[in-house]
């Protein structure tokens, strides 16, 4: 865990010391500060609609991702609704016949008792 700190302080002191160190490229560069900040308004133009494009793209992919999922869930749905009304079916048939074995053992229990019943008489 403490590594994971670790590599996480890093990786931000090098980016801010990226971000740092262009910062101070610019602003000892050759240039008149018109044309500095002419170009620090350009890229901050590009790097804004960069950012534009990228969220837009990542939007429509995650819509694609839900629509997809959606779809799977509607698939699997169906397919349960349709196993669960076979399990209804087998479930019926194996109660219907469980009632018939039960009402001949029922009959022949009934009969047995019946037939004792004459041979006492």
């Amino acid at each position: 865990m403490a590594e994971r700190n670790d590599f996480g302080a890093f990786l931000a002191g090098l980016l801010v010391g990226g971000a740092l160190g262009a910062l101070i490229g610019l602003l000892y560069a050759p240039q008149s500060g018109e044309e500095t900040r002419s170009a620090l308004r350009e890229k901050s133009a590009y790097l804004r609609e960069k950012a534009l494009s990228s969220t837009e793209e990542a939007r429509r992919k995650a819509e694609e991702a839900l629509q997809e999922l959606r779809s799977r869930i509607e698939e699997i749905s169906s397919e349960l609704q349709e196993r669960l009304g076979e399990v209804r079916e087998q479930g019926t048939i194996l109660l219907e016949e469980t009632t018939r074995r039960l009402r001949r053992q029922q009959a022949a229990s009934e009969g047995d008792e019946a037939a004792e019943a004459a041979a006492e008489a």
